[in-house]
């Protein structure tokens, strides 16, 4: 059945078409041509009315009202389709586009069930099923899970859009095929996920594991203060790190600084009375983060599960230290890894991964900002080059994309972008996503809740799609005030009521 026709100027990427009806933006349509059928992707949909040209006031648009109900030809309907290539090529994961664009006449129809689900429902290996497309809602849409390990996946959008829950639809689809996923939860998301082989853990740090400047960030000595960073790094020695009396070893070395006689350490005394206060504090503030006990914190990582380490607790600087250093350790982890699986080395080296592994960072804004640098930063910046390569995968999950260094964010292959309308975003998106035209980012305006789009190596094609709802996701959804305060109204009448009772069950026995 025909939709209608290409008119005007047409390109080999792009086409203008008169349409019997209105079409959706996301729709599909197919096009044809001496070289083959041609898909596309409706981009921008438009209306207009003769009637209602120059309308100036009420009553002629009442009298055009009139007009346009007597008129059929009164309404045009406009639709932008991106050409995405041939239907024949499409089908086997190749998207070429023609040389010859399509000459204006040329009939629009709609593509079959068949056609679609062949593209965006491939019944392949490592293909898995994430909702439906958003206009086609029989057709499962599926993504390539080798691609975002290989490849690196960004998910932008609005907060309470549905970035958490895709996020773990993600993880759910990798659990089932016993993949091992680490989410770093920021908000702590995803500790009630209920899906199997879940392995929550509550990130802690082994200060004895970092350096001088690393452990100063997790002490909060801020940034200006140079001279007790001085102190900090003459206390935190070798023999401090492998002391079996960690703060009592480090607190005796900042005493010797203040004892000392040397005249240079007297200048900085003050300083190194600061630092004692600062140590000594930490203690007690920390005591549940900060474990020079715990061993390597890479160890409660279990392979083949979905782990969940839950950063929450931390504040911004530590929680960035903890992350820089699980970073660190998963990279050189794989790296062994895939040296000692390619018989690279006659060494025999102990590492904990045995299989890729997934990483997703929540809140990418906060770890890899575009502003300044932070070792959390830097190593996720070379996961995202280099990680490819040992089996690495990095997600990154932000509500700001605007904040988030393009140079990593620009190294995802796949993205999933919801709903988005600051136009400061839409323009880091659009730079690091060169592939996706300005119409469809244009659009992200008006997607709903769970809409999303589709772009990069982990889909066939570009794709609007409606996200599955994953129900063993318990946090992260709104909060209903009203019935909160209602809940809280009721339990307060019980305790009234109870606490009457009680009194009065007294007076009796008196």
């Amino acid at each position: 059945m025909s939709l209608g026709f290409v008119i005007g100027e047409s390109k080999p990427t792009f086409v203008t078409a008169i349409t019997s009806r209105a079409l959706s933006v996301g729709e599909y349509i197919k096009i044809s041509s001496d070289e083959g059928e041609i898909l596309g992707l409706v981009e921008r949909s438009a209306v207009s009315s003769a009637a209602f040209t120059d309308v100036k006031n009420f009553d002629e648009a009442s009298e055009s009202t009139e007009i346009a109900e007597l008129n059929k030809r009164d309404k045009t309907f406009t639709a932008h389709i991106g050409i995405l290539g041939f239907l024949e090529n499409l089908r086997k994961g190749q998207s070429i586009i023609p040389a010859i664009p399509p000459i204006p006449g040329t009939e629009i129809t709609l593509p079959s069930k068949q056609d679609l689900e062949e593209i965006f429902s491939p019944k392949k290996e490592g293909w898995v099923s994430i909702g439906n497309l958003l206009r086609n809602k029989s057709i499962d849409a599926k993504v390539n899970l080798d691609k975002i390990v290989s490849r690196h996946l960004g998910i932008l959008a609005m907060t309470g859009m549905g970035k958490s829950n895709l996020v773990s639809l993600v993880t759910k689809q990798i659990s089932k095929l016993k993949g091992t996923v680490i989410i770093f939860d920021y908000h702590n998301d995803y500790t009630s996920l209920n899906i199997p082989r879940i392995n929550v853990i509550d990130a802690k740090i082994n200060p004895r594991l970092l350096d001088s400047e690393q452990l100063s960030d997790v002490l909060e000595i801020r940034e200006s203060a140079t001279v007790q960073q001085r102190v900090l790094r003459m206390a935190f020695t070798e023999n401090v790190k492998k002391s079996s009396e960690f703060w009592k070893r480090l607190e005796n070395e900042v005493d010797s600084i203040i004892n000392s006689d040397d005249n240079k350490l007297k200048e900085i005394r003050s300083s190194a009375y600061r630092v004692q206060d600062i140590v000594e504090d930490a203690q007690r503030r920390f005591e549940d983060i900060l474990d020079p006990d715990m061993g390597d914190p890479i160890s409660f990582i279990k392979e083949g599960c979905a782990n969940v380490l839950n950063i929450s607790e931390l504040s911004e600087k530590q929680a960035n230290v903890a992350l820089a250093f699980y970073l660190q350790q998963l990279l050189k982890d794989r790296k062994d890894a895939s040296i000692a699986q390619h018989g690279k080395t006659k060494r025999k080296r102990n590492f904990k991964f045995n299989s890729p592994v997934f990483v997703i960072i929540e809140e990418a804004h906060v770890f890899i900002p575009k502003d300044h640098d932070t070792s959390a930063k830097y190593w996720a910046a070379k996961i995202a080059r280099e990680g490819r390569k040992f089996g690495l995968g990095l997600g990154i999950v932000s509500q700001r994309p605007r904040s988030v260094d393009l140079n990593v964010l620009s190294q995802m292959g796949s993205f999933a972008i919801m709903k988005i309308i600051q136009e400061d975003d839409q323009r880091q998106i659009a730079s690091a996503t060169e592939s996706t035209s300005r119409e469809l980012i244009s659009q992200l305006t008006s997607l709903n809740v769970g809409d999303a789009v589709l772009v990069g190596q982990w889909s066939n094609l570009p794709s609007l799609v409606h996200v599955e709802e994953v129900k063993e996701k318990i946090m992260g959804a709104d909060q209903s005030a009203i019935n909160a305060w209602a809940k809280a109204d009721k339990m307060k009448g019980i305790a009234i009521e109870s606490t009457q009772g009680l009194v009065q069950k007294d007076l009796l026995l008196d």
